[in-house]
């Protein structure tokens, strides 16, 4: 029965042959088993390449004014996101993909139970991992143990793609347990969890970027996914815009959960968190320490008071 389901075509009494329609799906996905991963052959030059096209737009497009030189900002960025991929290396992969292949195996999770076809199964697992993360997200603002690791991508002064890659290596280590959960509960199998990393980086990359869009193609692309001027106002120093937009694939968890905000011009937004806005807080050393030191009041501004903004009263559409 499994390869039946797998390949899209099954036998009646009466010797007809029929074919179910996830057998329409592109050629090259039937070759695709659970176990199998995306290429890093695929998913490597794919992160490159939609990289480098942002930094090309960022430079010709810009959405906001930069605070710090870029090089220096890039730099220091690149070097966090160096100790992140380590973290990934060593402790995220080596703890859940032997996990996701008992789960592949074994039709463990909500989807293993479903015995889906391939393509079908890895669809859903992308949509239900996004939505997990999403929830991943509040909690790293809600907790203040995981705040004091995810607030180092928050104190960046500037919002660029090299942004997306600024995450401190204790939060990625703190965030297998998460995946272990999204992966076994789900039921998400090697290729659906790589997939949804490939895609789920372009993604993140794509948003933080620092590229300002046609309004009118934005209004557009952000009724579906996250873009670049929704995301500028979740790195607001105003904490009730910080605390929206939290969705990092597609926009409709915001819309489900009220989270949403869309009603703040970007030429408004100054990013980072009002506790860190001199640049001599965010150097590379301050940054990898700040988990491990003592934690400031990170909302209130050195001199004193909270960043504040009136609320426009239309928070559903995207402005300038």
């Amino acid at each position: 029965m499994r390869d039946r389901i797998r390949t899209g075509i099954e036998a009646t009494p009466g010797g007809a042959v029929v074919q179910h329609s996830h057998a329409l799906a592109p050629p090259f996905l039937h070759a695709l088993r659970p176990d199998d991963t995306v290429p890093l052959a695929v998913s490597g030059p794919l992160v490159v390449a939609t990289f480098v096209a942002l930094v090309c737009l960022e430079l010709r497009r810009p959405l906001r004014r930069s605070v710090e030189p870029q090089a220096r900002h890039t730099i220091r960025n690149l070097a966090l996101a160096t100790l992140s991929a380590a973290a990934v290396r060593f402790a995220e992969l080596p703890t859940v993909m032997p996990v996701a292949h008992r789960v592949a195996a074994g039709r463990w999770g909500l989807l293993g139970w479903a015995a889906l076809p391939t393509w079908l199964d890895v669809l859903l697992a992308m949509i239900l991992l996004d939505y997990t993360l999403y929830v991943w997200h509040v909690l790293t603002h809600r907790v203040p143990f995981l705040w004091r690791f995810h607030a180092v991508h928050h104190v960046d002064l500037d919002l660029d793609a090299s942004t997306a890659l600024r995450f401190h290596f204790g939060e990625i280590v703190i965030s297998v347990g998460w995946r272990l959960g999204q992966v076994l509960l789900i039921g998400v199998s090697p290729l659906a969890f790589s997939a949804w990393q490939t895609a789920s980086l372009a993604s993140v990359m794509f948003h933080h970027a620092n590229v300002r869009l046609p309004i009118a193609a934005e209004r557009r692309l952000n009724r579906f996914v996250v873009t670049p001027r929704m995301h500028g106002i979740h790195h607001s120093i105003v904490r009730e815009e910080t605390d929206s937009n939290w969705s990092s694939g597609l926009t409709v968890w915001d819309w489900l959960h009220g989270t949403l905000r869309l009603d703040v011009p970007q030429d408004e937004v100054t990013i980072g968190v009002p506790a860190y806005g001199d640049v001599r807080d965010v150097t590379l050393g301050k940054l990898v320490a700040m988990p491990f030191r003592a934690a400031r009041p990170s909302w209130v501004l050195p001199g004193g008071g909270r960043p504040v903004r009136a609320a426009t009263g239309s928070p559903g559409r995207l402005i300038r």
